[in-house]
């Protein structure tokens, strides 16, 4: 027999299922150009990797996040066309170009490996392992799994950085950016140069998206709202430029992509995770409110933009999102820009 305990017990965890479940895909939500092949498990973070030599050999390189998890490359009409080696829970990447390396400029994805408190560096687009196993991040930290990752190369020198963020940490100092140098051995390093950023405590920051031609840093911290920095370590100050997106979101806030119109102004993209829309702000200025555009990918952890249109395959631009399902969806930005006005 039930007590009234239990049943107590019961309702609270009924409400809890209910607070946590996504809003279905409304009726007119924005369909995609078409959905990747499904990955293993759990996908959760896409770049992408333009070809400059022949865009329409470019790739997008996705996280598929377990402990049995791997890197993926997909082409442009969504075929798993490479996979690397296993993973322990890869999170979210990132990529940077022409990277000095054994006297070569190379392209690389960088990205979180949480399991292993580690950075990975795999050469795009090959995928050959740039890192002598794992370079270790937050280390001496007692709360460090690193979850969120992005790449800045700073335009007066190109000194490649990464900025990572991780499941717990303090209230200020959050997040640490490391510069990437070779070792002398063929492989990366990373040497920590900042520790900068402020965290409610909420929830976690995953998704970290860098401005490089702005200088700016901008990551969610869940549930709150989106911060924005300074990304160059050089400037020595870390105060807070802005704090956006602190209304209208269901729930977390997630993956944030930057799309440019031109070299100052464009737009930002973020999740509103549990609603199955991106909120939409202005690139430039105090990054005011655009709209509130719906998709048809379910609680979407990650997403990334390019103004390339790869020989006009897809008009305006491409963006892609990671969705429930195992799979990624690519949206044409033209689409995505008719439902801002």
């Amino acid at each position: 027999m039930m007590t009234r305990l239990t049943l107590t017990y019961i309702a609270l965890a009924l409400v809890s299922a209910a607070c946590n479940e996504h809003a279905p895909v409304a009726e007119n939500a924005l369909k995609p150009a078409l959905v990747t092949e499904p990955v293993g498990h759990d996908t959760d973070d896409p770049a992408i990797w333009i070809n400059r030599k022949d865009t329409l050999k470019s790739l997008i390189i996705g996280t598929d996040k377990d402990s049995d998890g791997a890197l993926y490359a997909f082409d442009l009409d969504g075929k798993i066309v490479r996979k690397s080696v296993k993973l322990q829970r890869p999170n979210n990447v990132d990529i940077a170009y022409d990277v000095p390396v054994n006297g070569q400029l190379v392209d690389i994805a960088v990205l979180t490996e949480r399991e292993t408190r580690r950075m990975r560096i795999f050469r795009l687009p090959d995928f050959q392992p740039l890192d002598n196993g794992g370079i270790p991040v937050f280390a001496g930290e007692q709360q460090g799994d690193p979850m969120g990752i992005a790449t800045y190369t700073r335009l007066t020198d190109s000194a490649v950085f990464v900025i990572v963020g991780r499941k717990e940490g303090p209230a200020d100092g959050y997040l640490w950016q490391y510069r990437l140098q070779e070792d002398g051995r063929g492989n990366f390093k990373a040497d920590v140069v900042r520790k900068f950023g402020q965290y409610s405590g909420k929830k976690e920051v995953e998704a970290i998206a860098v401005d490089n031609k702005l200088g700016f840093v901008y990551y969610s911290d869940e549930t709150v709202g989106v911060r924005k920095y300074y990304a160059d370590p050089d400037k020595k100050d870390n105060h807070e430029l802005n704090f956006i997106g602190q209304q209208g979101f269901t729930s977390d806030h997630e993956g944030i992509s930057i799309y440019p119109v031109t070299d100052s102004t464009g737009y930002l993209l973020v999740s509103n995770q549990q609603a199955n829309t991106f909120m939409i702000f202005k690139r430039e200025g105090a990054n005011e409110f655009v709209a509130e555009v719906p998709v048809s990918t379910v609680e979407s952890d990650g997403s990334d933009i390019t103004p390339v249109t790869f020989g006009g395959k897809f008009p305006g631009g491409l963006f892609v999102a990671m969705s429930n399902g195992r799979v990624f969806h690519y949206y044409n930005w033209k689409d995505i820009e008719g439902r801002m006005k």
